[in-house]
């Protein structure tokens, strides 16, 4: 299982939004590069980077990723995500040197982006909300069973990896729905990277012994529920 602490930008720093509100904004540090090469001290072998800019629709925060892909310590891997759903807004992400984009698009644009863009570079972010998804969320939120249709489409487009967030969990520190993503796993036969609420140790043991791909994991770091080398350790073992 993978550990990808998570870094969301936001006019330049690095902060928190919980269950996708901009207004629910909090700081935790102002200079992303710091927190990269903490991680990479830490020994995190990814980081997962978050555009909220882009996510609000407020610019884009493209160059500042460049500059993090290229000053943060090697071997460092990096996995963009925040609403890219063009092969040109990809295609610009993995120019930086991103590893990974996550992308958020429907089903028949998948093909066409895995062709351009290779499907060992992509993921496809499946944002579910069961009900009552969160404000300015609501457009790009998933029923269970269309997750399900997506991640089938984006497994048959050589797209094997998604990120499975229930929006409704997002920034709570509340735990993560493991049991989504574990029968996602089961029913798409797709590596399921789980996001949304991680909040503890034993959590990320549960994720680990689920058999799921990895986990992204933000706000516990930051308000030190469990250190990075914690979480690493606890992922691997």
């Amino acid at each position: 299982m993978e550990l990808y602490p998570a870094i969301d930008i936001r006019a330049g720093r690095v902060v928190r939004v919980r269950r996708g509100d901009p207004g629910s904004e909090i700081v935790y540090h102002p200079d992303p590069l710091a927190v990269a090469a903490a991680y990479a001290r830490d020994g995190a072998r990814w980081i997962h980077v978050v555009d909220l800019d882009r996510v609000f629709g407020a610019g884009d925060q493209t160059a500042l990723i460049a500059d993090l892909v290229r000053r943060a310590p090697p071997p460092l891997r990096w996995q963009a995500g925040g609403g890219s759903a063009t092969a040109e807004d990809v295609e610009a992400l993995l120019a930086c040197g991103v590893a990974r984009v996550v992308v958020r698009a429907g089903a028949g644009a998948l093909p066409e982006l895995a062709r351009r863009c290779g499907g060992s570079r992509l993921a496809v972010a499946l944002d579910v909300a069961a009900a009552d998804p969160p404000a300015g969320r609501a457009a790009h939120a998933l029923g269970r069973a269309e997750a399900a249709t997506l991640a089938r489409a984006a497994k048959a487009a050589g797209i094997g990896t998604v990120v499975y967030t229930d929006l409704g969990l997002e920034g709570r520190l509340s735990g993560a729905d493991l049991d989504g993503a574990a029968a996602l796993a089961t029913t798409a036969q797709v590596d399921v990277v789980v996001s949304g609420g991680i909040h503890s140790l034993e959590e990320l043991s549960a994720i680990r012994a689920a058999g799921l791909a990895g986990a992204v994991v933000g706000r516990a770091l930051y308000e030190k529920r469990f250190t990075l080398p914690e979480a690493l350790a606890c992922s691997s073992r």
